[in-house]
């Protein structure tokens, strides 16, 4: 008998691929969705089932798939060059965007380095950092501090600042110590105390770590606003700007990794843009093409960039690149979808919809049994799922609610993703107010089905 091409792929894929995140036993025990295109605000599947798209293809989606204007700055690229190495040699789309990167920046960051995914952006970041204070020739400061639970990527030096106990402690022979800063959600939800008191804590306990290790001290690496892959814990802009100014206060580095956060997702361009913050160095990835192709940039102060200059017989230079620094491909997207941002405002546009999501949230999953919490900021959404949500108890590990909701939600046609037990929703930017209200419907449905049935 004749396989269908469903079973042909799936057959293929469980024969040979290794998926990212994915217990390889479970997912061959399961039909795999398949997809095969994108229009619009969906996913298509092979078999022609249509999913929207909550998670905007893992955060980095922004306006949609099969854009016109994306689609056409590629092809228009292809027409001219694919590739050139940026080692020793320069190109138009990446010097255009540098330009206008620069230009949306938080003022004050002034010099771009191209990488090719978050957690080359920050390895870039730390880099060079480390490398900026001992050409000042304070050469003590080899040390990091970032927040607990805090993600910074899979790479060595993105797993130490960002370490999960989940994702990282068969590496942790390989990884170098950080100072741990507490941000507010560990009081709050831990702890049990109030916003304001959570806020007060943790702040006291940043300025106490951090002028303590002041002199030892490269930088402070943290998620603004929001960390998402450790379960979309948010906070408050205060904090942010609090530890903006106590880094300043001791001269240590302000890194942001803005990887999750940047290109709108939080309802400005940048979220350290809601604390009236500029980093010293600023790590950017996913939505910077709109999803199209891997492109990051790590942007940094003038000052930093010029503690590098010297002659060559010095050793200053910056020795750090990717075979595809500043892609060309990847940055003619990126300037086409920047320009979507201006001539759309979109960021504009997105206002009511990010208060429209928040008057759902608060009016019909409040008060759900099974959620025990939410965070939100901007497009940026967790609904925390517990067995108690009086005592905080979370589900056995092993009864799988949050995938047993995704799950659910793909049969009502709804692409969405748990963390956990965390539901996540990250739409795109653009998304209509219909297919959000349709998100939103799904996300409830499917937590009721899951949590009460």
């Amino acid at each position: 008998m004749t396989m269908s091409r469903y079973e042909q792929l799936k057959h293929l894929d469980r024969t040979y691929l290794w998926h990212p995140f994915t217990q390889m036993r479970e997912w061959m025990g399961e039909d795999p969705i398949i997809i095969e295109r994108g229009e619009g605000h969906y996913l298509v599947d092979v078999e022609g089932k249509r999913y929207l798209d909550g998670v905007s293809s893992l955060w980095c989606n922004v306006h949609g798939h099969r854009k016109a204007e994306l689609d056409r700055a590629l092809r228009e690229q292809l027409d001219r060059i694919a590739h050139s190495t940026f080692l020793g040699l320069s190109h138009v789309p990446g010097i255009e965007l540098a330009e206008q990167l620069v230009e949306i920046a938080p003022s004050g960051l002034k010099r771009v380095f191209y990488s090719d995914s978050g957690a080359t952006a920050v390895e870039v970041a730390l880099k060079i950092a480390m490398q900026y204070w001992q050409l000042k020739g304070e050469t003590a400061r080899t040390g990091f501090a970032s927040l607990v639970e805090a993600y910074h990527g899979d790479t060595v030096g993105s797993m130490s600042v960002g370490y999960s106990e989940t994702f990282h402690h068969f590496h942790r022979s390989l990884l170098f110590p950080v100072l741990r800063l507490n941000p507010p959600h560990v009081f709050r939800w831990f702890k049990r105390m109030s916003e304001e008191t959570a806020l007060k804590s943790a702040i006291q306990e940043a300025e106490e770590k951090l002028a303590q290790e002041k002199n030892s001290l490269a930088a402070l690496i943290a998620e603004p606003l929001m960390q998402g892959a450790a379960g979309m814990w948010s906070q408050p802009a205060v904090y942010v700007k609090a530890l903006s100014e106590i880094c300043r206060k001791n001269g240590i580095l302000f890194i942001t990794d803005e990887v999750a956060t940047g290109f709108g997702r939080t309802g400005r361009m940048f979220a350290c843009e809601q604390a009236g913050v500029t980093p010293d160095i600023l790590c950017l990835a996913k939505g910077i093409t709109g999803g199209y192709l891997p492109l990051a940039a790590t942007l940094t102060t003038e000052k930093i960039f010029s503690a590098f200059l010297g002659e060559y017989r010095e050793f200053k230079t910056f020795f750090h690149g990717h075979t595809y620094t500043g892609n060309p491909l990847g940055c003619a997207v990126a300037l086409a979808s920047l320009e979507l941002f201006k001539q759309g405002k979109i960021i504009e546009r997105m206002q009511p919809k990010i208060d429209y999501l928040k008057r759902r949230l608060e009016r019909e999953f409040v008060p759900l049994p099974h959620v025990a919490d939410i965070r939100q900021w901007g497009f940026m959404v967790g609904i925390e799922l517990a067995e108690d949500k009086d005592s905080r108890k979370s589900y056995p590990m092993a009864k799988r609610i949050g995938h047993k909701v995704i799950l659910d939600a793909r049969k009502r046609g709804v692409m969405i993703r748990p963390l956990g037990d965390v539901i996540i929703l990250m739409p795109p930017l653009t998304i209509t107010e219909n297919e959000l209200a349709s998100l939103v419907d799904v996300t409830y449905q499917s937590i009721k089905a899951v949590t009460e049935g």
